[in-house]
């Protein structure tokens, strides 16, 4: 059997999903991949607000029997179909996702670099869209496990591959505006929930005639919009060229040793100082910030309770049942308003060190959170509610913006050829945070009110803490400097890197033509289908977040 020179050239053409058909033509507009890097995040983003589920989800069952589940295990919780389960038991779920958001990032990080972000993106769509379909069956089959294994595990797979995907497409189009151009991609995570979450309520209360509390079906439905959405943000990707930078912009030469034009490999880079190093000061800024998410509505209510109605008390005890959920009312407004700052200080932070520098921002968190992290008592003992959501929701800011500027640091210091990879393998600090600080904040809470200190008080010993930690991330960035010359990548391992990407020779003769496209119709249609539900969901997170002002 022989076969023709047209049938080789046939097979040799690469898959759909292949990197090598993503890589942009002299017509791509770099404008273009935000809004593809926006529609995966606002997706995966979603994490942030899976909270709306917990309490519909232990609630399914409406006759149960006292005597068998009021002690129930919680490995007999994952197989039963006659007790509720706890909310504990359910909030497992976001601990799972969490955690194998950073293992996935850091397994397949590098995978990811050579497959491109259209294979990648697609896959992380199958997996959050598919995990949340396999969580509602689980959910309709009263199964927990499979509510875990779907939308903890699968999901979580999912949400690590989602979020770093962006990472170095955006950072490779945009060498001029890193910090901005990460910002806007994680700006979505931080903000999927201002769209998710009202959606998921909305969903619950339509489907709740048809099935208990609504919470299968709408699972089921929400995974197919996420499929669909990153499934067109993961094929609205194109690469840039090897070589490619804008027009009329060249890099500094060294005036700046903390940023390098050199690439270190992934497998040096997690062995540097400084990958640790910056390893700590993402973990210490985000169990800072993170503690005080965790718990920010119940300690807005211990502290203040019924100072935030206009009353002179504080103390829970004293208020009737009618104030007492006009303060959780008002209090639920400060988790919407720091979901907003949560995703805007992304943008916001991040832009700003292009101008700051990554190191001299992270001075900027680190100084300015310890000193509102100690103000935040004496806010709270001084009855002023304004001064401490108001220092609240600039904590929350920069934990957002630590987000959203690491990768553009580790561009920086590493180089971009595999800045996802390296990106994926420090998302384990997120994962480790997770954990870590709400468990700080809750345990220090519940000693602090078995030792009998009233729970107006029970948060300033955590504060101080939250504050000691950020001092040692300020350590830990102050020692950060330019990696070794012998840890980077010669011409001939560089070239041999990008040899895997299976990049045609060709495309760096269109390096200095592509992405002068216009704009056009195609870039303000991506926009708007990204920039509508963003704004949808802006708007009712400031209509919550007015009931702290009345």
């Amino acid at each position: 059997m022989s076969i023709t020179v047209d049938q080789v050239d046939t097979l040799s053409q690469p898959g759909l999903l292949d990197r090598a058909r993503t890589i942009a033509g002299p017509n791509y507009n770099r404008w273009w991949v935000v809004p593809a890097a926006l529609a995966i995040h606002l997706c995966i983003g979603m994490a942030y607000g899976f909270s709306v589920f917990w309490l519909p989800m232990s609630k399914l069952i409406t006759e149960t029997d006292p005597a068998v589940c009021t002690n129930l295990g919680f490995i007999a919780s994952l197989t039963t179909t006659t007790c509720n389960w706890t909310v504990p038991q359910v909030t497992h779920v976001f601990e799972t996702f969490i955690a194998m958001l950073g293992i996935s990032a850091a397994l397949w990080g590098g995978w990811l670099e050579h497959a491109g972000p259209r294979k990648a993106g697609f896959i992380a769509a199958l997996c959050w869209g598919g995990g949340l379909v396999i969580g509602g069956i689980g959910v309709a089959m009263h199964q927990l496990w499979l509510v875990y294994l779907g939308c903890g595990v699968l999901g979580g797979v999912g949400q690590g591959l989602g979020y770093i995907t962006p990472v170095s497409t955006l950072i490779k189009w945009f060498p001029d505006r890193r910090g901005m151009a990460t910002g806007f991609a994680i700006m979505g995570f931080g903000g999927g929930a201002m769209v998710g979450a009202p959606l998921a309520v909305a969903l619950m209360k339509h489907f709740s005639s048809t099935t208990p509390q609504g919470v299968s079906t709408t699972l089921i439905v929400m995974g197919v919009i996420y499929l669909l959405v990153m499934s067109a943000g993961a094929f609205g990707f194109r690469v840039a060229p090897t070589g490619w930078k804008p027009e009329g912009w060249t890099p500094k030469a060294s005036a700046n040793s903390m940023i390098t034009q050199r690439h270190v490999h992934l497998n040096r880079a997690w062995k540097t100082p400084q990958f640790w190093l910056v390893w700590g000061v993402l973990f210490l800024n985000v169990t800072a910030g993170i503690a005080v998410l965790a718990m920010a509505s119940p300690m807005l209510q211990d502290v203040f309770g019924g100072k935030l109605l206009g009353l002179d008390t504080a103390t829970g005890a004293t208020l009737t049942t009618e104030q007492k959920a006009a303060v959780a009312a008002s209090a639920a407004g400060l988790v919407g308003l720091l979901s907003l700052f949560n995703s805007l200080g992304r943008l916001f932070w991040a832009s700003l060190s292009d101008k700051l520098g990554r190191k001299n921002t992270y001075c900027v968190f680190f100084i300015l959170g310890i000193l509102l992290y100690c103000v935040l008592p004496i806010w709270g003992h001084a009855g002023m509610a304004a001064l401490f959501v108001a220092s609240t929701c600039v904590i929350i800011s920069m934990y957002g913006g630590g987000f959203a500027t690491v990768p553009a640091y580790l561009a920086d210091l590493f180089g971009t050829q595999m800045v996802g990879a390296i990106h994926g393998r420090l998302l384990t600090a997120w994962s480790a945070a997770g954990i870590v600080g709400p468990v700080i904040i809750a345990a220090i809470r519940e000693s602090q009110l078995a030792a009998g200190v009233a729970k107006n008080l029970v948060y300033d010993r955590t504060l101080y803490i939250m504050a000691g930690l950020l001092f040692i991330g300020l350590i830990c960035n102050l020692l950060v400097k330019p990696v070794k010359e012998s840890v980077f990548m010669t011409d001939e391992e560089l070239a041999h890197e990008r040899s895997l990407q299976h990049e045609p020779k060709s495309s760096g003769d269109t390096a200095i033509t592509a992405a002068r496209g216009v704009f056009g119709i195609r870039g303000v249609i991506a926009w708007l289908a990204v920039g509508i539900p963003f704004l949808i969901g802006l708007y009712i997170a400031l209509a919550k977040a007015a009931a702290l002002f009345k």
